[in-house]
This record gives C-alpha cells, structure tokens and sequence, in this order.
C-alpha cells in the first residue's frame, strides 16, 4: 500500500496515537506517498467536470493537506485560490509543493479549521478531497454551514463520493475493521484521533446539504466507468448555495 518513500509502521503508528492535527503534522512530508492521498485520476476527472461548467473566479480547497484540490482549482478558476487547513506541516509541505506561475491565479494559504472559516462570502467554488471521514455525523450541519457561509450565492460546493462497498467484498470487511479499530482507540486513548471511513452517507449528506441552503445534484464520473447494477463508481456531488 505505501511506496518506499512512505511512512515506516513506527512512523503511522505515532502518528495514530496522536490528535489529527499532529498527526498530521508528522505525516505531513511522507503524506503523498500514502494511499491517504486522493488519486490523481478522480483529481483529473473532478477538473474536466468543473471545467465543463467554469470558468470560476474565486476557489476555495477546503482541508486541503498538500495541496492537490488548490492543483484542481488552479485550473478552473482565473483570479485566486485558497487552501485551508488546521495542519501547519500539511500547509508547510503545500506551499513547497505548489508553486504556479504568473499567469496563473493568485495562491494563499490558510490556516484554520473548517468548522469555523475565517472568510466572508468571497468565493464561487468550494471543493474538498477525502477529508469528511475526520468529521463525525453530528458535525455535518456546521460544516455545512459554514461552507454555505463563504460562498457566494449561487457558488457551489463539490466533492466527489466513491460507491459505497458491497457487504460481499473484501474492502468493505476491511473499512469496517478499520473504524471498528478507530473506535476501539478511541475509547482508551486519549486524545481522540477522528477517521472513520464509513461514517460519510450520501443519503445523510444530501439531507443535511439541503437544510443548509444547498440545492444538490449528483455528476456521474464517467472515467470510472460503471458497476453491475448500472450505478456510477464514482460521483461528483455539486451542492450549490441558493439566494438568501
């Protein structure tokens, strides 16, 4: 699962027995050599769906680690992006990482914590990669909120959602028996380390945008093709903030 330039077990185990936000303050040189990283190729796919639909002018990534989402907006937005995250290493490792030229849009870099983002309604599009597992349910609503927040009517929050695993399949025993270990850590260790793969339902997760002032519409990802049912692998979730 990690490349030879990835985190020792040592190294994740610290990491896991530490609060996110020095966790990934730890991992943060090692992260894109991870399997935590959003492959590039629902990075690519979410690019050639919002360009279909932009240009934008102002992009927010939202818990935006080193940067991979603020790549994605840099291509679809012409005057600023933003990266957003509570982790000073992550947003160390992105500000090295990247590094646009002068005809790009304007890059900055925030830190802060998504339930509480300190900006007004300055932007048109809000995307997030692989970030809700280390939100439990309950926090949704005021994450949403304050996503709602800091769009501009008519902006829109994206991100996309992968099919949920079949009860048969090897990968759903396998993210169950990682909450199930995330929970059991939990309960004895302290502080709490929040990652939890399935925890994020889309059903929950339209409800809870539409209360927020969303109206959401599902994209299907058409690279990743389709399962036996007919239903898409992958979506792409645009939630957009309608007018006060």
């Amino acid at each position: 699962m990690f490349s030879p330039e990835g985190p020792s077990l040592r190294e994740l185990a610290v990491q896991a027995l530490s609060s996110v936000q020095r966790g990934y303050d730890l991992l943060a040189p090692k992260f894109d050599h991870t399997p935590f990283r959003t492959p590039d190729s629902v990075l690519s796919a979410v690019t050639k769906a919002l360009a279909r639909t932009g240009p934008y002018d102002d992009g927010l990534d939202l818990c935006c680690g080193t940067g991979a989402g603020v790549d994605v907006l840099a291509r679809v937005c012409r005057r600023s992006v933003t990266g957003v995250d509570f982790s000073a290493g992550m947003l160390d490792v992105a500000r090295q990482r990247v590094r646009l030229g002068v005809e790009e849009p304007r890059v900055a870099w925030v830190r802060a914590d998504a339930r509480a983002l300190p900006f007004a309604p300055s932007f048109d599009l809000v995307v997030s990669f692989g970030a809700f597992g280390h939100f439990l349910p309950r926090e949704l609503p005021g994450l949403f909120a304050q996503v709602h927040s800091v769009l501009r009517p008519g902006g829109c929050f994206v991100f996309p959602v992968v099919a949920p695993q079949r009860p048969a399949s090897l990968g759903y025993w396998m993210l169950l028996g990682f909450d199930a270990v995330m929970r059991v850590r939990n309960a004895v260790w302290r502080p709490p380390f929040v990652m939890y793969y399935r925890a994020f339902r889309l059903g929950e997760v339209r409800d809870e945008l539409a209360r927020a002032g969303f109206e959401v519409e599902l994209r299907a990802l058409p690279e990743f093709g389709r399962r036996r049912d007919g239903s898409p692998r992958v979506r792409m979730v645009v939630a957009r903030r309608l007018p006060d």
